[in-house]
């Protein structure tokens, strides 16, 4: 099958390669995995978590060297790189903890029959993860199908396979022979994946290439868990405090050069406060600084890649042809670069305002009612995350938004222990926390009479 150059997207140049798998070995390898999971799932829980958790140690200590391999193979700036990384090993040992404790039987008893819950793994899990957070990802997906006692085999993107690998390749140090395999390619090697003789499918992507898996994956009925894409909203109320909400719409809108998930695309201002916002914003964007990602002083690396940047200036044309006023940014930046963007005069008419954008353009509308804010905050089939900026009656909004995850004068991620959920199509399923760890188990009652 040849192998798989992964490219620098600020200057094209070669990062490394990976060997491409042949989609016809692809069943084999989870033959392989089916065999190791029975001795796997077998082992403890414990004991389990304690060979995920001794991974630990090791990505921390590699995190600088890990971090640039990233910045090199994606863009993103080196701090955020090398945090990534760190955030995944120095919280592991409390991570696998955490699941273990979610994982745990649990006794029921009515006086009349007591009854055993069990959590226990589905067998094999493929994993299939993006390029935005190509450590975080496969992290959140494989460590507790791991430790709830499934084999795994990864397939992470093509744009980052190299920091994928290695990563992966830290954990199979203190595992298992087959229960943890990597499988590198494109599409053809995703679909393959989905088509074998796996019992779980996690993926982390695209609406659409959630929805082709959802169908392949129906006809046998496998479990699947998908966290798909979003056009997040932020509702700027009246009595907001408008510094705090143009500095977080700066900083949700284009960190990792809008290329998040959760990023804020889509931003509703009350009509009063609506210049005072716009302004600040433009202030806030004009002063980040875009460049190579391994600059220590850049906020903004490339983005991925020439057609991820083409189809934001697309995005960004189509709704100035159609009437958006650009306040700020432009579309003529040199290679895989683009800096934030700032657009005025928006409407639920154009593709920017109902598309995922995944690029680093903060839209603003505003808005006389709040009952206006929440129709447009709605009026999108996605529904991942949403945030409010305001006083008293910010949670009684909140309260009206179709999103699975919503923040009230912060980001919309929650607390320790919170899962990260989507609503509508942004979500099938759900991972994080003691709840989305329990997604990667099949449920089962053993029950008595007393």
């Amino acid at each position: 099958m040849g192998e798989l150059v992964s490219s620098n997207p600020v200057n094209g140049e070669e990062v490394g390669r990976v060997v491409v798998t042949d989609p016809a070995d692809i069943p084999g390898l989870v033959q392989r995995a089916r065999v190791a999971q029975r001795a796997w799932r077998a082992l403890p829980i414990e004991e389990r978590a304690a060979m995920v958790a001794a991974a630990g140690p090791s990505i921390v200590e590699r995190s600088r060297e890990l971090g640039e391999l990233l910045t090199r193979e994606m863009g993103k700036p080196i701090q955020a790189a090398v945090g990534e990384v760190l955030s995944c090993g120095r919280g592991l040992k409390e991570e696998v903890d955490e699941i273990a404790n979610a994982l745990r039987p649990e006794v029921l008893d009515d006086g009349r029959t007591q009854t055993t819950l069990f959590h226990d793994p589905y067998g094999v899990c493929a994993a299939i993860t993006p390029w935005n957070f190509p450590i975080s990802m496969p992290h959140w997906l494989v460590v507790p199908a791991l430790v709830a006692g499934n084999a795994v085999v990864l397939k992470p993107s093509e744009e980052t396979p190299l920091i994928a690998d290695a990563w992966a390749r830290i954990l199979q140090e203190h595992l298992p022979a087959d229960v943890l395999q990597i499988v590198h390619g494109d599409e053809q090697q995703g679909k393959a994946l989905v088509a074998a003789d796996v019992d779980l499918v996690a993926f982390t992507g695209s609406r659409n290439a959630g929805a082709h898996i959802l169908s392949a994956a129906g006809g046998e009925l496998k479990r699947v868990l998908l966290e798909l894409g979003g056009k997040d909203p932020l509702i700027v109320l009246e009595d907001a405090d408008v510094d705090a909400a143009a500095r977080f719409a700066a900083r949700n809108s284009f960190r990792n050069t809008g290329q998040v998930c959760v990023s804020t695309e889509r931003i509703y201002v009350h009509e009063s406060v609506l210049p005072e916002f716009t302004e600040k914003l433009v202030d806030e964007a004009r002063a980040m600084v875009v460049g190579d990602g391994l600059d220590a002083a850049t906020d903004l690396g490339p983005m991925i890649n020439a057609r991820q940047k083409q189809h934001v200036v697309a995005q960004v044309r189509d709704a100035a042809q159609s009437g958006a006023h650009v306040v700020f940014g432009d579309t003529e930046a040199e290679g895989n670069f683009l800096g934030p963007i700032v657009l005025a005069d928006v409407d639920h008419t154009m593709d920017i305002m109902r598309e995922e954008t995944f690029g680093p353009v903060a839209c603003v509308q505003g808005f006389s009612r709040v009952e206006q804010a929440v129709e447009l905050a709605n009026d999108t089939p996605y529904g991942l995350g949403a945030v409010v900026y305001g006083g008293d009656s910010a949670e009684a909004v909140a309260r009206e938004l179709d999103a699975g995850m919503i923040g009230i004068n912060r980001s919309c991620g929650g607390a320790s222990g919170s899962p990260w959920v989507g609503a509508k199509q942004s979500g099938y399923g759900f991972h994080s926390g003691p709840h989305g760890h329990r997604q990667f188990t099949q449920v089962r009652i053993v029950s008595r009479p007393k």
